[in-house]
């Protein structure tokens, strides 16, 4: 009604009316008092058709008493049965229209999975691997490389970070185009821009950027996406173009690469156990930012050397391992260029090789044997072999539970014997030109690791005489006694405290962080240790120091089968048959002969000033670590 014209509809009510309320089941529907008030809507006509209708059109009461099912049934004739057939034909044309909308849902569900595979495949990265570097435009400029199992030889030429530079000059300048692998020590991606900075050799560093390509979004948004999966410290090969630029973030401050390709590695974990950066911060710099909103944290000795390879990564600790590298280069070179030879000799010995030091056992074979404490009995028996100055580069091992900052388990022996034709001298004077040559080409041949390592651990070079600075023993207690210290009868060691004190003294007095002393109590050294020819209580024996702490010790050889034997009973030691033999070889005629030995890692220590000898070691060994 309400789609038909107004005019019209006013002459239609009247038969709706009638036609409306004398179909029973509208008559009911109508009952409600909503009902009623949407009818009175249509007008007085229709109202007073559909709520005053005659009784005679109003449902007897014994048909509302019937069933919903028996009043709405149809009067009409029952519907013939249907045959079979046009069951049939109902049923297949039900199951067709079922199986129709089954196949356009499907065909939809494809549709979307296709897409999605298509978007997947469109953003998923690769790994790549790199056969040849010919092909490589065929591969993609991002992604991990595959496990690096020696495929192939791609061709790559691989550069260092050191030999790129923002001047015409540099060996890779702007314009070139470089491969590098490294480790990432940085990076930040925000928006469709990213900087990095890559690290080699510990302390080289040279940034990287990317920056979205408006040509080529797609490729854009994949590389953005694949730089941020990118962890610090992982290692990456990166191909970029050099172009200049002012960067402060890295060493290389007059250039920075443009990234065209880069690939991980060797991924590194997302959580590591202490950033490279906390590692590399001076004790002043972490000290001085305690008060601050930010404070660095401090890292505990334990930790660093839970992960001393990470640890070694901060430029300081890196340059330390190639500061002893030089040491041992320099100790070979000035030995070499005095006539020595090298040797190497046995570290499982039948007994021990110094008396008073404690020494590792282990079974050999059904018998003890112990791990050498020095090479001292064979570095003489070489002597007698008529190798007449030799040297040995080697561990040291020694069972002491010292749990001191300057005493190691194990450490590296930089030992010498020689010849001497009539005074122990000669070997301190070899000694001394030794120590010469190591102090003096450390500061200019491997000037840049000791700039870095001076960054974290203050130093200043070691000072020393042109010619050796050899104190007696008298006249190192009378310096003690000068400064306070009771010495009592003269022939006891010294005190850590006494050694410091000296060094200090002697500075003072001979302008030298480098020194000898001479002379000491038989008592405290050495079995094999020549006596002094005019006092037997003191000896023909020495120390050398640095910044007054031990760094050497040696002396004159008592070669003389007789007085070594004499002297072994003297000591309470029992001569086993590691001594029978070292004995015999000189029953045999060996030289007269002196010799030092040195501890690598105290050197280290000691030249640049460090707080602790663990500093100076890789994975340093003591009474409570022997891992990793």
């Amino acid at each position: 009604i309400t789609s038909v014209p107004s005019a019209r509809r006013t002459e239609l009510l009247p038969l709706a009316g009638r036609s409306m309320v004398s179909t029973t089941p509208m008559l009911l529907f109508l009952s409600s008092a909503g009902v009623r008030r949407a009818v009175g809507s249509f007008g007085p006509s229709v109202a007073t058709a559909f709520l005053n209708a005659p009784t005679s059109t109003v449902m007897p009461m014994a048909t509302r008493q019937q069933p919903l099912s028996t009043r709405f049934m149809s009067t009409d004739a029952p519907a013939e049965e249907k045959t079979e057939e046009e069951k049939a034909a109902i049923k297949a044309q039900r199951e067709a229209r079922k199986a129709e909308k089954e196949r356009k849902k499907a065909e939809k569900a494809a549709k979307k999975a296709a897409k999605a595979a298509a978007e997947e495949a469109a953003n998923r990265i690769d790994d790549v691997t790199y056969l040849s570097a010919s092909e490589q435009d065929s591969y993609e400029p991002m992604g991990d490389m595959s496990v690096v199992m020696s495929r192939s030889r791609s061709g790559r030429e691989f550069v260092n970070v050191g030999d790129i530079g923002g001047s015409d000059d540099a060996k890779y300048g702007p314009g070139k185009t470089v491969w590098l692998r490294g480790r990432l020590n940085s990076i930040r991606v925000k928006g469709g821009s990213c900087f990095l900075v890559l690290r080699q050799n510990s302390f080289d560093t040279v940034q990287a950027c990317f920056f979205k390509d408006k040509e080529n979004p797609e490729q854009s948004a994949k590389m953005i996406k694949y730089l941020k999966t990118l962890t610090t410290e992982s290692m990456v090969d990166l191909e970029g173009t050099v172009t200049t630029a002012d960067v402060r973030s890295a060493s290389i401050q007059d250039a920075e690469l443009v990234i065209k390709r880069i690939h991980s590695v060797s991924k590194a974990d997302a959580m590591l156990p202490f950033l490279v950066e906390d590692a590399a911060r001076s004790e002043k710099e972490v000290e001085e930012s305690q008060d601050t909103d930010r404070p660095f944290p401090r890292l505990g000795q334990e930790l660093r050397l839970d992960h001393r390879w990470l640890d070694l990564r901060a430029p300081a600790n890196n340059a330390i391992m190639r500061v002893q590298s030089a040491i041992c280069q320099l100790f070979r070179e000035s030995l070499y260029s005095q006539g020595f030879v090298e040797i190497h000799t046995p570290k499982l010995i039948a007994g021990e090789s110094e008396s008073g030091a404690g020494v590792f056992t282990t079974d050999y074979f059904g018998t003890t044997a112990c791990l050498a404490q020095s090479p001292q009995l064979y570095k003489q028996m070489a002597i007698s072999s008529d190798l007449d100055r030799v040297f040995e580069i080697g561990p040291v091992f020694r069972a002491e539970n010292s749990n001191t900052r300057r005493h190691l388990c194990e450490f590296t022996g930089l030992d010498l014997e020689m010849s001497i034709n009539e005074h122990y001298m000669e070997t301190l004077e070899v000694v001394h030109n030794m120590f010469k040559h190591i102090f003096e080409n450390l500061e200019t041949r491997w000037a840049k690791e000791l700039e870095v390592i001076r960054t974290q651990y203050e130093s200043e070079p070691v000072t020393f005489t042109d010619e050796p600075c050899v104190l007696h023993w008298p006249e190192g207690m009378a310096i003690l006694k000068e400064k306070g210290f009771d010495m009592g009868d003269e022939l006891g060691d010294l005190t850590g405290a006494q050694e410091l004190a000296l060094g200090a003294a002697v500075k003072e007095k001979y302008g030298t962080d480098f020194f000898m002393l001479d002379k000491y109590p038989s008592n405290i050294r050495p079995f094999y240790t020549m006596p002094d020819p005019t006092d037997a209580r003191f000896s023909n024996s020495y120390d050398m120091f640095i910044r007054g702490q031990e760094i050497c010790s040696g002396a004159q050889r008592c070669h003389d089968p007789e007085l070594v034997t004499e002297i072994i009973n003297q000591k309470g030691i029992e001569i086993g048959d590691g001594l029978k033999t070292y004995i015999e070889s000189f029953r045999h005629g060996v030289s007269p002969h002196a010799g030092a030995g040195i501890g690598l890692e105290r050197v280290v220590f000691l030249y640049l000033g460090l707080d602790n000898v663990r500093k100076a070691s890789m994975f340093p060994r003591d009474p409570n670590r022997c891992t990793p």
